[in-house]
């Protein structure tokens, strides 16, 4: 019945955005009644929690994993190959991540979002200080903060927008140059 529900969260979300989100219309799509939804969850706000932290935890389950995948192999393949995986998984859900993004209030993703980064961030960080010889920058933590929102600003945009003027590859090809440049440079 949960999974029902919280499935039914995000097609609502999705289909209809934040501001029509109900629990009377989650009810519906689910095909329970409003009284056993709220045997489950106390308010809409509960089933959205839900629907947005599995969202992000799907995000940064795949980004970690590209990461960890290739720890050892540091350099433009590694970088590529992480920022594909970001691209991979933001367009895996292309429109619930637009209604994240652009319809809900800030507060509501904000934590979701920064553990996402924080994750990443520590992997990157961790391997930046553990090999000095990878980059010109003074300060791990940083260098990686930097780097970790880079790329996914770039990223979540070209998503999102979807720029006639910048293909897939092309967005690889700059996100590496990008940070090859900011490291190595």
């Amino acid at each position: 019945m949960v999974e029902r529900i919280v499935a039914a969260g995000r097609s609502v979300l999705v289909e209809r955005g934040y501001d029509a989100f109900s629990t009377n219309r989650v009810a519906t799509v689910a095909g329970v009644s409003p009284g056993s939804l709220y045997q489950y969850f106390p308010d809409k706000t509960a089933i959205l929690d839900v629907v947005i932290d599995r969202y992000w935890d799907e995000v940064a389950e795949r980004v970690a994993a590209s990461l960890a995948d290739r720890i050892a192999e540091f350099g433009p393949a590694m970088v590529r190959a992480t920022a594909d995986a970001l691209l991979t998984a933001l367009e895996a859900d292309r429109e619930l991540l637009r209604v994240v993004a652009e319809e809900l209030p800030v507060q509501r993703s904000r934590e979701r979002r920064a553990a996402l980064e924080r994750r990443v961030r520590e992997l990157i960080a961790t391997y930046l200080a553990a090999r000095p010889d990878v980059t010109h920058r003074p300060h791990p933590a940083v260098a990686a903060w930097v780097v970790v929102l880079a790329i996914e600003n770039l990223s979540m945009r070209w998503v999102l927008d979807q720029p006639d003027v910048v293909t897939r590859e092309q967005l690889l090809d700059e996100v590496l140059a990008l940070v090859g440049g900011y490291l190595l440079g």
